[in-house]
């Protein structure tokens, strides 16, 4: 089977669920709003820059989940797919995701984005397999750390190893879509890197290798 992997944020998604989930609580006054976005604002800065320290932003991105238990944070999340999600699963990232469905790719989103924020997504999406930073759990509630390595840079190419360990699969004529620099270690990797919307230092690899660049999201190509 071909391998059809695509990062979520930015990429499938026009924005940034984590960055927006963080937003949403702060719209609904379950965090502290000001100093919460200017946290969550610097930390994108930091993604942006390559400079983030995934494990940190962890600690403070997974801080309000640990402070709810799973069925209230279900009805948020429900709440945050319709009122924000939705409106950002544009109709060409869906026809790109059915155009491989129907060559009979296995699909998988592969996000540093957590896995409770982001499964809901790949399932909207009609995508299976999910590679996410996976939140650990303590006594049936989410906890502020990071469970095994997290899927940001190199962590990704050591997760999606991991999984091809345990699945019939190989990275032989795989697919990878994505907008960020970040992602370079799994572009490198795959047998066609494609970037989407692609941010400036990604746009500037993408060009010197002559790798595919793609809008998703109606903002024009660099």
């Amino acid at each position: 089977m071909t391998l059809a992997l695509f990062d979520l944020d930015n990429t499938l998604l026009d924005g940034d669920s984590d960055f927006e989930w963080g937003q949403f609580l702060a719209r609904k006054g379950l965090v502290d709003g000001p100093t919460y976005t200017a946290k969550n604002l610097e930390f994108y800065e930091q993604y942006k820059a390559g400079t983030l320290n995934i494990y940190e932003f962890a600690r403070f991105s997974l801080t309000p989940l640990s402070q709810h238990d799973d069925e209230t944070l279900n009805k948020l999340h429900h709440e945050f797919m319709a009122t924000v999600i939705q409106e950002k699963m544009s109709p060409k990232a869906l026809e790109l995701v059915n155009k491989h469905r129907a060559q009979g790719h296995t699909l998988m989103i592969i996000t540093a984005t957590n896995s409770f924020v982001t499964r809901p997504i790949a399932e909207a999406f009609g995508i299976e397999h999910l590679i996410a930073t996976e939140p650990k759990r303590v006594n049936g509630r989410y906890t502020n750390e990071v469970e095994g390595v997290a899927s940001f840079k190199g962590g990704k190419v050591t997760r999606l190893q991991d999984w091809l360990k345990n699945h019939a699969e190989t990275l032989e004529s795989s697919y990878f879509y994505s907008d960020s620099h970040n992602d370079l270690p799994l572009l490198e990797m795959v047998t066609y890197p494609i970037v989407v919307n692609p941010d400036p230092q990604l746009t500037a690899v993408a060009k010197e290798r002559q790798w595919p660049i793609i809008d998703l999201h109606e903002r024009g190509l660099p």
